[in-house]
């Protein structure tokens, strides 16, 4: 095998961590991931550093944290100066190409006013040439859909509106939308890619292909067979307590994102608030979910079974991941927001190029999004820069496990409201202040915002994050621990840019590289 391999990075859109067969989901079906982690690595304890899209998108591609590369929301740009995976791959020789999006919004500073990029926050990352751009409302795919005969309505959600329904559900349901199984955004990108692969037969030099599905990411509907895949009574019941009321007292930031959720974002033209759905409701929902999780499984299946097909498999190294989670009714919450668990927790599976000594091994470390460009960059045979935060996953790769690592995950969350009053009027923080960070281990998750009291979770007594514990007397010094090792955390993970160079030693300039060995 040549020692240049391909680079398949796939990543699924607001996939939970949970929803693998391979982990142990009592009724999700992911037959062609699980047979990619039996095969591969399945990371466990894997998890997104921000939230929603564009942050999380900026933490997996720049290897850095949020308080380092600043993309707080969608639409906040992505400064110039930061390296990708991309940049990086493309410096030593590879032609990153896109398939998707990445939801970059370009820096502003030297590109004229009248820019287009500067009206969308569905930009393209540094480094990739884009083969087919998939930034919503998909307007490739929606030609494609009519091309077909399919009906895609009047209005830009219509395509997703139930099949033959004269008026939309009042809730969550399982009726599919206008278009099939065969047809959708996903099968739609498979075939763009499939199709490319195919007309560089006989080309020279290896590929690197970043394929971004939309889905499993709402609105939740998908075609027939998966729409009834799922017996809504089989999915597991959402961690939440007995009313919107009780959920909201756990603390002010929970209690302004509960009021403000609304449940048509996630469902076509449904009405009322998230936060209220009944157990039914969230029974069917989760459903919908999980047949949108194995659509995209059997699609995940189409682009391997083309690999193997055509020899290219055992040479190419397979990422699968998501940008973050799904809360899915979990703490009445839907989407990706705040600090809990099922927002942040993702899938990883890496499949290396040439196999592992290991195949099918489960790691039980604690991994994050920002290792996967040191990872994929040191397969590529390209230089970490050294602001990176992200530690390379290679060791657990090639069968051994670092001497030293990581003994908890990190994450941010920035929801600040560009243009509203509304933090400000509701929870009186500022623009800046309206930002929490996250840290957990296996024991404990320390909540810290900067304008609001902070949270503590047992998580060996309460694992669904239910008992805010900050305020207990008996657990003072474990919160203060906790909150000298989030200082520590952002201490060690400043800028580091410049920071190893010395141009005043005897010798000369002097550099040192990072030390990523345990934070």
């Amino acid at each position: 095998m040549s020692s240049r391999p391909d680079i398949l990075l796939i990543t699924l859109d607001q996939f939970r961590g949970d929803s693998l067969a391979a982990v142990g989901h009592p009724c999700v079906r992911t037959p062609n991931l699980d047979a990619l982690a039996a095969d591969g690595v399945l990371f466990r304890n894997h998890y997104a550093n921000c939230a929603p899209c564009s942050p999380a998108r900026a933490s997996l591609l720049t290897g850095l944290y949020q308080m380092n590369h600043r993309v707080c929301r969608n639409g906040t740009p992505l400064d110039a100066r930061h390296a990708t995976v991309a940049t990086e791959a493309r410096a030593v020789g590879y032609d990153p190409l896109l398939f998707g999006y990445t939801d970059q919004s370009i820096d502003p500073r030297g590109v004229p006013a009248d820019d287009p990029r500067l009206r969308t926050y569905e930009g393209i990352a540094p480094g990739f040439a884009v083969h087919t751009d998939m930034a919503e409302p998909s307007p490739l795919w929606r030609e494609w859909l009519a091309a077909r005969g399919v009906d895609l309505g009047s209005g830009v959600h219509d395509v997703f509106r139930p099949r033959g329904s004269g008026r939309p559900p009042a809730g969550p349901h399982r009726e599919p939308p206008a278009f099939d199984a065969d047809s959708t955004e996903t099968a739609f990108l498979t075939d763009r890619m499939i199709e490319h692969l195919s007309a560089r037969d006989g080309a020279a030099g290896p590929t690197f292909l970043h394929v971004s599905q939309i889905r499993p990411h709402p609105p939740f509907v998908v075609p027939a067979p998966y729409n009834t895949l799922i017996d809504p009574a089989a999915t597991p019941r959402p961690v939440r307590a007995a009313s919107r009321e009780a959920e909201a007292a756990q603390h002010p930031y929970l209690a302004w994102e509960l009021g403000r959720i609304r449940l048509s974002s996630y469902v076509y033209e449904a009405p009322g608030l998230g936060a209220d759905m009944s157990d039914e409701a969230v029974a069917t929902m989760r459903a919908t979910y999980y047949g949108m999780i194995a659509e995209v499984d059997a699609q995940v299946g189409r682009a391997v079974g083309f690999l193997k097909r055509t020899g290219r498999y055992d040479r190419t190294m397979i990422v699968v991941t998501s940008d973050h989670g799904e809360m899915l009714g979990d703490h009445r919450l839907l989407g990706k927001c705040g600090y809990f668990d099922a927002a942040y927790h993702i899938p990883l599976i890496v499949k290396p190029a040439g196999g592992t000594p290991t195949p099918g091994r489960v790691v039980e470390a604690f991994t994050e999004a920002v290792d996967l460009t040191p990872t994929v960059l040191e397969a590529v045979g390209a230089a970490v820069p050294p602001a990176m935060d992200g530690r390379s996953l290679m060791p657990f790769l090639q069968g051994g496990t670092p001497s030293t690592w990581r003994d908890a995950v990190h994450w941010e969350y920035d929801f600040r409201e560009i243009g509203s009053t509304d933090i400000e009027d509701r929870l009186g923080l500022t623009v800046d202040t309206a930002q929490l960070a996250v840290l957990r281990d296996r024991d404990f998750k320390y909540v810290h915002f900067t304008g609001l009291p902070p949270l503590l979770f047992d998580l060996r007594r309460d694992p669904g994050e239910l008992e805010n514990r900050a305020q207990d007397p008996d657990y003072a010094s474990i919160r203060a621990d906790y909150a000298g090792r989030m200082l520590s955390w952002r201490m060690a993970h400043a800028d580091r840019t410049l920071t190893g160079w010395s141009l005043v030693t005897p010798g000369g300039p002097t550099h040192v590289a990072p030390d990523r060995s345990g934070w």
